[in-house]
């Protein structure tokens, strides 16, 4: 419903979202399961078959974004290992290969995927949700801070590896479920009373992959953090935006995580 502008960017294709819970559908016995536990068996699959993915991570549970045109490969792929649904008329409905299979074409095997640089800043991030009814107090704080009080974004350095902050803010509102990042000092200027998270409080670091803004025409990008982390045990809260994708870990095992990425790095060489 956005008017056109040239001051806005559009992907040309439509995203469909998938969810992964570990309870079958039923609403009210879902689990989420995050992105790392999902790594092998949906995220790598996806890749090796060419399909790009988005992953947005928020504070109840992690979602998949894939190009509504690659939906027949996607079913395939993960035919195998899930009990896929679809929801109609806001019913959990069976979802078969055959449903999907019109002009379905094996894809080709994809190529080794580019593993791009990744850069740790310094900055520690807080992991928040906010009560719904609770929103409107802090609805001037929230707009100043998306939209009046960050400089214009850096270029990244060529080459560098480490930078010393990245303004980082986002915020998302799904089913009425509101989840938010921001960094550690913007946390403090909001009513700390309003702002619910995990019961240890716990900072997060992040991990920004690419150099230089990915498209969407890429495969394996997802892959690249997720699964070294998954075999490692470590869990992180993954953002796709349109230029970079981001991953958030605990902070204590930042050290560790950016180890296995060069490792990783160095491996695909």
């Amino acid at each position: 419903e956005l008017p056109p502008s040239e001051f806005m960017q559009v992907a040309d294709s439509t995203w469909l979202v998938l969810s992964v819970v570990s309870n079958g559908r039923a609403p009210s016995g879902c689990q989420a399961t995050g992105v790392t536990k999902i790594a092998r068996s949906v995220i790598a699959p996806l890749a090796e078959h060419h399909v790009s993915v988005l992953m947005l991570s928020t504070y109840q549970t992690d979602f998949i974004l894939v190009r509504e045109r690659d939906l027949p490969v996607v079913i395939h792929t993960l035919a195998g290992e899930f009990d896929i649904y679809k929801e109609e008329s806001g019913e959990c409905v069976p979802v078969t290969c055959d449903d999907v299979s019109n002009g379905f074409l094996k894809p080709k095997p994809a190529t080794s995927p580019t593993l791009h640089p990744v850069q740790s800043p310094q900055t520690r991030f807080c992991v928040l949700t906010v009560a719904p009814d609770t929103l409107p107090a802090i609805a001037t704080m929230l707009i100043d801070v998306l939209f009046y009080s960050h400089s214009p974004p850096r270029e990244a350095g060529d080459g560098s590896q480490d930078l010393d902050s990245i303004t980082f803010f986002a915020f998302s509102l799904i089913e009425g479920y509101i989840s938010i990042v921001m960094d550690a000092e913007t946390q403090k200027r909001f009513p700390s009373d309003l702002l619910l998270t995990s019961s240890t409080g716990e900072l997060w670091r992040m991990v920004r992959i690419g150099g230089q803004p990915l498209g969407f025409d890429e495969c394996g990008i997802v892959a690249q953090i997720a699964e070294p982390l998954a075999a490692a045990d470590i869990s992180a809260y993954y953002i796709s935006t349109f230029n970079f994708d981001h991953a958030l870990v605990p902070e204590e095992g930042i050290a560790e995580v950016i180890q296995l990425l060069q490792q990783r790095q160095e491996s695909g060489r």
